[in-house]
């Protein structure tokens, strides 16, 4: 795999990079936090991005799309992750939207999809009720009644939730709690009678919700794909999903290490820069070469995507582990590296540690993705 860019990828990075320097810089994740928003993002800022095709590029040019591919989503959602950006790549791009994509019919598709890539509509995936990643867990039950079903039960970590004008909610229709089969997702709209979101206050300022479900009456027109074969578009959303949160995690990691190294370099003790200490030399050159894997693993996943190749399962459980390691590992380093101005709150070096303890657990941290590229290996 070569790692370079194309022209017009260069270009796009460019742009990406620019805008988001000047209208979504970290002080605006601060206010944001200040003010206790209560949507905790900025609709204009995202319509803004999604005028500019953003929140569409993966989308088919018949749904409202660019029809380009994940290399070039990657690279946008990396430049975001380098200024924390709150607004809902991940919430509305990578999970509901792909949700409505992969497994909604040509109705579905017409409805939702266009409104996703022109920023009108927020789309959330309501999957977790644990507090640990574990997508296959499912206790919220659709009954059948009639000609549609009842949804009663609870979702936790709903990314955006409180703020969704739909969600994707996947709810068991048959087998136990655990089966992989008798999973099914439906299209919910998230002002439903029954349905009720309370936000959840992040430690990284970002935002979840609680969604609680009380006998939501729902048609069968709601069902999004197969009744109870909801496992196989899940893997491939959660896929897509795990790879886009990769290219973030990348965007903060390195820019937690160019913010670290920029400090070593004027921070003086005994009349020279900290940066010429050896011990401070080593542990930045480490924190370099990891880096440079996670980069080259999310590239590669990137492309294994655009390609459809048949490895995307592991290379998404692959580069979440190694991005989950280097964000926990840089993180931590930047804040000690810093000293004693790394622990305040006047510093923006702890908002990068607080994102990678967040950003670790989302979709399954490195512990989950081991064991998950392990039984993909068949072990």
């Amino acid at each position: 795999m070569a790692l370079v860019l194309s022209e017009e990828q260069e270009l796009l990075q460019q742009t990406a990079q620019e805008f988001v320097k000047e209208r979504s810089p970290v002080a605006k994740l601060r206010a944001l936090r200040d003010t206790q928003d209560p949507v905790g993002f900025s609709r204009e800022l995202w319509k803004e991005m999604a005028e500019l095709g953003w929140a569409g590029i993966v989308v088919p040019e018949d749904y409202g799309g660019a029809g380009l591919g994940y290399a070039e989503l990657g690279l946008v959602i990396e430049e975001c992750g380098r200024n924390l950006v709150a607004e809902p790549f991940l919430s509305t791009v990578l999970l509901g939207g792909n949700a409505v994509l992969l497994a909604g019919n040509e109705t579905q598709c017409k409805e939702v999809l266009p409104d996703v890539c022109s920023g009108e509509r927020i789309v959330a995936l309501a999957l977790q009720e644990t507090s640990r990643h574990d997508p296959y867990r499912i206790a919220l039950r659709a009954e059948a009644r009639g000609d549609g079903y009842r949804l009663s039960g609870e979702k936790l970590f709903v990314l955006d939730g409180h703020v969704a004008d739909q969600l994707v909610v996947v709810a068991r229709t048959s087998g136990e709690i655990t089966d992989r089969d008798g999973i099914t997702l439906f299209l919910v709209n998230a002002d439903a009678k029954g349905v009720k979101a309370t936000r959840t206050l992040m430690v990284d300022s970002r935002n979840a919700a609680r969604v609680h479900f009380d006998g939501l009456e729902l048609d069968r027109s709601a069902v999004l794909g197969e009744v109870d074969r909801g496992a196989a578009v899940l893997d491939r959303v959660l896929d897509r999903a795990t790879i886009g949160l990769c290219a973030e995690m990348l965007g903060g990691i390195q820019e937690a290490f160019e913010r670290t190294l920029k400090y070593l370099k004027e921070r003086q003790q005994f009349g020279v820069p900290i940066g010429s200490f050896q011990a401070l030399k080593h542990r930045a050159g480490n924190m370099f070469c990891e880096i440079e894997l996670a980069r080259s693993i999310v590239m590669e996943a990137l492309r294994a995507l655009d390609e459809d190749r048949p490895s995307v399962s592991q290379l998404a459980c692959t580069a979440k582990a190694r991005c989950a390691d280097a964000y926990f590992l840089i993180g931590n380093e930047a804040i000690q590296m810093h000293g004693g101005i790394g622990v305040t709150d006047e510093e923006e070096i702890g908002f990068f540690l607080k994102r990678a303890r967040v950003a670790q657990m989302t979709l399954g941290d490195a512990a989950y993705q081991r064991d998950r590229f392990a039984s993909l290996r068949g072990f």
